[in-house]
Parts: C-alpha cells; sequence; structure tokens
C-alpha cells in the first residue's frame, strides 16, 4: 500500500489557492481602473484549471487543479464584492485609483482609512471611534499613509 497524496495536496491547495486569491482580489481591486478585465481573467484561468483537472493523469493532481480552479471563479466574484465593500466603507479606497477616487465622490461611506488598521481596545467600537483610533495611530507615527 503506497501513501496516498490528495489529502495533503488538496489541503495545501485549498490554503494557498484561498490565501494568494484573497491577497490578489485586495491588492489589484485597489490598484486597477477597471477590474472587468480581471474578472475575465480570473474566468478563463478557473475554467482552464477545471479542463486541466478534468485531463489530470492522478488523482493528487486533478484535486489541486480543481481547487485551484474553483478559488480562481470564486475570486472574479470576489473582485465585484471587494468594490461594494469600499462603496461602504468596510475595505479603504485607494484615493489615487481614478475608480476609487469616484466612488470617495459619491459614496459617503466610502474612506481611505482601513479602519481595522488599528491597536485592539478589548471591546467593539463605532464608525466614528475607529476612525479615531485609526487616526491616531498614524499621527503617532504608528502607519503610514
Amino acid at each position: 500500500m503506497g501513501i496516498n497524496w490528495t489529502g495533503l495536496v488538496s489541503a495545501c491547495s485549498a490554503f494557498f489557492g484561498i490565501w494568494l486569491g484573497h491577497v490578489a482580489v485586495r491588492f489589484f481591486e485597489a490598484r486597477l481602473t477597471d477590474i472587468r478585465p480581471a474578472m475575465a481573467v480570473c474566468i478563463a484561468l478557473g475554467l482552464g484549471l477545471w479542463a486541466g483537472a478534468l485531463f489530470a493523469p492522478v488523482a493528487p493532481l486533478s484535486a489541486a487543479l480543481g481547487i485551484l480552479g474553483v478559488t480562481f471563479l470564486w475570486d472574479a466574484f470576489e473582485f465585484y464584492r471587494q468594490e461594494r465593500r469600499v462603496r461602504i466603507g468596510h475595505a479603504p479606497a485607494n484615493p489615487r485609483n481614478p475608480r476609487h477616487a469616484r466612488i470617495l465622490a459619491e459614496c459617503p461611506a466610502a474612506t481611505p482609512l482601513d479602519l481595522l488598521d488599528r491597536d485592539p481596545v478589548g471591546r467593539p467600537v463605532t464608525s466614528e471611534e475607529a476612525v479615531r483610533l485609526v487616526s491616531d495611530d498614524r499621527t503617532k507615527g504608528r502607519v503610514s499613509l
């Protein structure tokens, strides 16, 4: 009886695919002036990886390709959801990005501040208090813009 690598490969593929997707969506959504090409690339990669999974010669490779394919497809949807988070102030807007500058002008809840990038206080805080805490941290030199 040989070693079955499928479970380990699947777990690693899921972990790294989700991690990379989360970081990439936040990075590119904040910098791209149009997210539709990035969404199309994610869809094409996801479908291509799924096709590769169908024809992979061994189960661990098929599992990895299938998992990475579905994470790319989900990332395409996450570009849209991340833009909505920026509009409602749940994610920071990049004022140097023309698309985000429009969002900042049109949506009163949008903010360039990352309201979660602050020292914990041990209790829930209001939006106004979060802005103050983030602003205080920046004036103390903890975070640079």
